[in-house]
């Protein structure tokens, strides 16, 4: 099997170096090239093609996000494994929605450095432990939060469009074929569902939904 092609990008030339000493060490691994800031990598990536390019976050000229957003856009069979000392979300989910294959941190030693390689290479994904549990953790606070949100049917929908249009219970009433004790039954069951407590409110809520045009 041809080795991993590895590009190593850091600022840093006494990590690069140490870096690439470490995976000289397997015979699965080979640096084919490095760079020192993000233009550099994508040149780099352009005439050596590797397989996975080993990307730090914070650099001068380009930073390790922009590169990747580029490589992703350009070269998308290229994949990115970061390499960096931020192991919080601040940092990792933009990497990741840019396209980033896996998120390794500096810390964790050599052992784990070359096991995220050989992982991003055959099964196209790595995390840190600790930063996946950071991403679960925001998962399952996005969960809660979307259960929070006050669903509303497509009738109360309509009704609230129509309210915060100007129009009348009567006049709601007429033009869905309802009666005016319905429309009213909907504006309640709507104002108690979203927690608000007049026609002001319920008009604020249609525009920031995209309800209604301001």
């Amino acid at each position: 099997m041809d080795p991993i092609r590895v590009l190593v990008v850091d600022d840093h030339a006494v990590l690069r170096e140490g870096i690439c000493a470490l995976l000289a060490q397997h015979v699965d691994i080979r640096v084919v090239g490095q760079a020192s800031n993000g233009i550099q990598a994508l040149e780099q990536v352009e005439v050596l093609q590797p397989h996975i390019v080993l990307m730090d976050i914070t650099m001068p000229e380009m930073d390790g996000l922009e590169a990747t957003r580029q490589i992703k856009a350009r070269w998308p069979q290229t994949r990115v494994l970061v390499l960096t000392q931020h192991e919080n979300k601040e940092y990792a989910l933009p990497l990741l929605q840019a396209g980033a294959s896996g998120y390794v941190l500096k810390k964790g030693g050599g052992g784990e450095l070359v096991e995220a390689i050989r992982a991003v290479y055959t099964e196209g994904a790595f995390l840190h432990p600790s930063v996946a549990r950071e991403m679960m953790d925001r998962a399952l606070e996005q969960d809660a939060g979307a259960a929070n949100v006050p669903r509303l049917t497509e009738r109360e929908r309509e009704v609230l469009r129509m309210v915060a249009e100007g129009l009348s219970s009567r006049e709601i009433a007429d033009q869905l074929c309802l009666s005016a004790k319905t429309v009213i039954t909907h504006r309640a069951n709507i104002m108690e569902k979203l927690g608000v407590h007049n026609r002001a409110e319920l008009v604020k809520y249609a525009i920031r939904e995209g309800l209604v045009q301001v």
